[in-house]
């Protein structure tokens, strides 16, 4: 069985909000590489440049843990028994399908159960176990934490949404991931600017992360945002970075940190 190799990169804060970026990673095991369908190839469901997009949350003391391998190998967003997230047209926990409905793999080239087992306590466990262990270690320096899962997909996908996606879609499980003064907060926030458009609990209302983590009677409060990738980076292969346009969502993401840190500072004093 190949060896995993640094499943995820973490950096500790000093700030109580730890960032989780579990869909950026570009790294395949060989059993996936060699048998990713041509329409997936080029990893087009990737939550591209978010690491580059968040990286100001430093400054700001936040902890960011970003996983390494492509979600085509293993969905970190997804519960380890595969339950579906949602009702609706949906990718699990080892994806056999592009969000566009096309065939991640070539047929007979999907990777073994074994291999697949192998991921799971590989890369998936040792995540999730970095999540939790840095919230317990956040709560117990502060008294609460804060988790901010962040992610992008194209503008446009017929096959999920009708439409054009909402430039910001945050997601906080229907309200039960964190105190609904706190998205209220975010929400006010988003409202204060007009260039781009925002949603709450909408198409993306919170993957398992959000679902699993988001806390708020135990003090830990937990919201996903989902970005349209058309506001920092080109949608089309090779997904390249916009910096022209970039740095004015970067304001606006950042005013939402803030916003997340400056409320809780004031609710649990």
């Amino acid at each position: 069985m190949t060896d995993i190799i640094d499943p995820y990169h973490f950096t500790a804060g000093s700030a109580p909000l730890l960032i989780s970026i579990p869909h950026a990673g570009t790294q395949l095991t060989p059993e996936v590489d060699n048998g990713l369908s041509d329409a997936a190839r080029p990893l087009g469901d990737t939550d591209w440049h978010i690491p580059r997009l968040y990286d100001f949350a430093h400054a700001l003391g936040a902890s960011m843990l970003v996983g390494n391998y492509s979600r085509f190998v293993i969905d970190l967003n997804r519960p380890a028994d595969d339950t579906p997230l949602y009702t609706t047209a949906t990718t699990g926990l080892y994806p056999e399908t592009l969000f566009d409905g096309r065939d991640s793999f070539t047929p007979g080239m999907t990777p073994t159960a074994a291999h697949r087992r192998h991921y799971l306590a590989q890369i998936w466990h040792p995540y999730h176990q970095r999540i939790q262990s840095e919230l317990a270690r956040i709560k117990h320096q502060f008294g609460y934490a804060l988790l901010f899962d962040a992610h992008s997909i194209a503008s446009v996908i017929p096959r999920l949404f009708d439409g054009r996606l909402p430039d910001l879609n945050l997601g906080t499980n229907g309200g039960a991931s964190c105190a609904a003064a706190l998205s209220d907060r975010l929400v006010d926030c988003c409202q204060k600017q007009s260039p781009f458009s925002h949603v709450l609990n909408g198409r993306f209302k919170g993957g398992y992360i959000t679902r699993a983590y988001g806390q708020p009677d135990a003090n830990i409060h937990a919201v996903q945002l989902e970005l349209a990738q058309v506001n920092y980076m080109n949608e089309m292969a090779p997904y390249a970075y916009a910096e022209e346009k970039a740095p004015q969502l970067q304001a606006l993401l950042r005013s939402l940190l803030e916003n997340m840190l400056d409320w809780a500072d004031s609710h649990y004093q």
